[in-house]
């Protein structure tokens, strides 16, 4: 009988396959937002990684398919990095090289059979799972591209996401994959195959539909201010012009807080009483406070700049305000400037790196309602809204600007990953930019209201959905990746103790 082996000639051909193969998850994301294709993504590349001649081969085609993923997901960095963006990505790349091998060494044998297929089954999702763990490290990047965040729109999987996390969508997604390439490669395990599969898809409906559910509890109504692309010199006293004319307009609206984008102001409020009074005045005029994002450089001895949501009521700026904690690597800060300073003359990284905070607020509004801040790329990170929810915000807003960005994928990927926030944490998301992309999500992680895109100058209200309660992840946190990262020593120990035996 024939078998499939997926072979392709030469190590030439084999090394431009596996970039390639590595890269096809992008299109996953949006712009594209293929989300189905997620499900078989990553099949031909571990169809190539299971027929490498060697273990050795493996590695390295493991790495060059991470280094495809690394590039395409973050291509759109590359007018500001340059060539150091494939640097970079060629490093956090390693991180594949051991997958290349386990996927040969479970999936290699065409004769393999129900219990290799069934340790694949296994140990291939979680060794990816702890690849997106280690690069998720905000000095290695942070967590942009985490294959689970591909599902924002699709409702299963913001269900399981209020469960386990994205990390426990990236799980499925890696599982299913898995199970279709040992299908087509392991025809002697196909029926134990589907049926695990089947297994799991039965497990994961039924905890998805009895793990809990926050319960919706009033309204609030947010307005988010997108300035949008403004051509010429002065750029934030135009930008915060346009903005106060957009937030003019929002009177009589009926507003509980009005957003404006990260980096929204552009001098310390208290180096300019006169942009102060006027963000006061706003706030009377529409009958709301507004949280507006100051990017400027401190007043005292030794001030560095600082990104910080501040508050401000009608009578000024209340005192309330999140320094942004998690910064962008190269955009806003470089990662050991003595050995990398370089980076500075070969693209747009930061001249000086910007100060962090030091802990989450919790920001009051004058009706009581509780608001957690987060800036920009910290919507990446799971942990931070999970905390901001812990300490009792009942809305999450996240202030952003892409504007460098503006022509890519960027925006509308990082708008999807307010979806997933809001899905983990079962509180409404708002997510306001300078230029777009600007939109709201409720507690389930499905999008309320309109779509401010990146062609887009103007204000919309968003209506959305209060909840009380918690879901799991609010409750047990990262478990699918403690549970990932026991299942693999728990395989390697069984591996280890067979070995011992066979060698008596």
């Amino acid at each position: 009988m024939v078998r499939w082996t997926g072979g392709v000639p030469g190590s030439g051909a084999r090394a431009l396959a596996a970039v390639v193969a590595g890269a096809l998850p992008a299109l996953t994301f949006p712009e594209p937002s293929l989300w189905w294709l997620a499900y078989g993504a990553l099949v031909p590349w571990m169809l190539l990684l299971r027929t490498a001649p060697t273990g050795r081969r493996a590695v390295v085609e493991g790495w060059l398919g991470g280094l495809g993923f690394m590039v395409a997901v973050h291509h759109w960095l590359i007018p500001s990095l340059h060539v150091f963006t494939v640097v970079l990505a060629a490093l956090l790349a390693l991180l594949w090289a051991p997958w290349g091998w386990l996927v040969r060494a479970l999936l290699g044998d065409p004769a393999g059979g129900p219990r290799a297929a069934l340790a694949a089954l296994v140990a291939v999702p979680c060794g990816w799972l702890m690849i997106e763990l280690v690069r998720s490290w905000q000095g290695l990047g942070g967590p942009w591209g985490l294959l689970g965040a591909g599902q924002w729109q699709v409702a299963p999987a913001l269900r399981l996401a209020s469960v386990g996390g994205v990390w426990l969508v990236s799980l499925a997604v890696v599982a299913v994959n898995t199970a279709v390439t040992a299908v087509i490669a392991l025809p002697r395990a196909r029926v134990p195959v589907c049926g695990a599969l089947g297994v799991c898809a039965l497990a994961a409906t039924v905890v998805a539909v009895a793990a809990p559910r926050p319960e919706e509890s009033g309204r609030v109504r947010v307005a988010l201010v997108q300035p949008g692309v403004l051509d010429g010199h002065d750029g934030a006293e135009r930008r915060f012009a346009r903005a106060e004319e957009l937030t003019r307009g929002l009177a009589g609206r009926d507003l509980d807080l009005v957003v404006w984008g990260e980096s929204s102001v552009g001098a310390d409020l208290g180096r300019r009483p006169d942009l102060a009074r006027r963000l006061a005045a706003l706030s009377r005029a529409v009958g709301a406070e507004l949280l507006v994002n100051v990017d400027a450089r401190r007043p005292g001895p030794g001030g560095g700049i600082h990104k910080s949501a501040v508050l401000v009521g009608p009578a000024g700026p209340t005192g309330d305000r999140y320094d942004k904690m998690r910064l962008v690597p190269f955009g806003e800060y470089v990662p050991a400037r003595g050995l990398l300073g370089w980076a500075t003359s070969v693209g747009r990284a930061a001249a000086e790196d910007r100060l962090r905070g030091t802990r989450p607020v919790v920001l009051t509004l004058a009706d009581g309602l509780r608001v957690g801040p987060l800036v920009c790329f910290e919507s990446a990170f799971p942990d931070m809204t999970r905390r901001l929810a812990a300490e009792g915000a009942r809305l999450v807003v996240v202030q952003s600007a892409t504007s460098t960005f503006q022509r890519s994928w960027a925006p509308e990927q990082h708008a999807s990953l307010a979806a997933l926030r809001a899905a983990e944490s079962g509180r409404p998301v708002a997510h306001a930019t300078l230029t777009g992309v600007s939109t709201a999500y409720g507690p389930d992680g499905r999008r309320r209201g309109p779509v401010l895109a990146t062609s887009a100058s103007g204000a919309a209200v968003y209506e959305l959905p209060l909840a009380r309660g918690t879901t799991a992840y609010l409750r047990y946190g990262d478990w699918a990746v403690y549970g990932a990262f026991g299942a693999l020593v728990a395989l390697g120990a069984a591996a280890g103790v067979r070995r011992l035996s066979r060698g008596r």
